[in-house]
């Protein structure tokens, strides 16, 4: 069969092909191509595998990066709810402060107030006695003057204008 194809036939261009394809075989063998064919393939899949390693440990890095950025967001919304909460806590408790402090300043001027009207109040009755008592030392003036007289008279209008000013104020 290899006879009738041709390919052991000198005369043939099959043969000298098949001739020259071992020859470059051999050669390549020889000059061990071979060992840098598969040394180059060896390092190419080494490489290839070498930058998958490093995707998946960049891919890992973003991963845990992500992880470390969402923890973050939480802690950074909770801590703002934290400041919000506590704000109104101090807004209710400053409002609470307020209302009291106003309160007490409404007491402490109402009082005030009622001290001054009580101390006017005091006054004005000092002052509609004093005007009483002088009125009653001018009449019983009068009126002994008229019916008392000499030294016994001024004495005991003296004495009772004395007795009367000591009593009435």
């Amino acid at each position: 069969m290899i006879i009738k194809a041709g390919l052991l036939d000198p005369s043939g261009t099959t043969f000298w092909v098949l001739v020259a394809l071992i020859l470059f075989f051999m050669l390549l063998t020889y000059n061990k191509v071979w060992g840098s064919i598969g040394k180059a393939l060896d390092d190419r899949a080494d490489a290839i595998k070498n930058e998958l390693d490093e995707a998946r440990r960049l891919r890992e890095d973003a991963q845990a990066l992500l992880a470390d950025y969402q923890k973050k967001s939480r802690e950074a919304e909770d801590e703002a709810r934290s400041i919000v909460d506590q704000a109104k806590r101090e807004a209710e408790a400053l409002a609470v402060e307020t209302r009291k402090q106003l309160a007490d300043s409404v007491e402490r001027r109402t009082k005030a107030a009622e001290e001054k009207i009580a101390r006017a109040e005091a006054a004005a009755l000092g002052e509609v006695r004093s005007a009483a008592v002088a009125a009653a030392v001018s009449a019983a003036e009068k009126v002994l003057r008229h019916k008392a007289t000499g030294s016994t008279a001024t004495d005991l209008i003296d004495e009772s204008i004395r007795n009367l000013k000591g009593r009435l104020n």
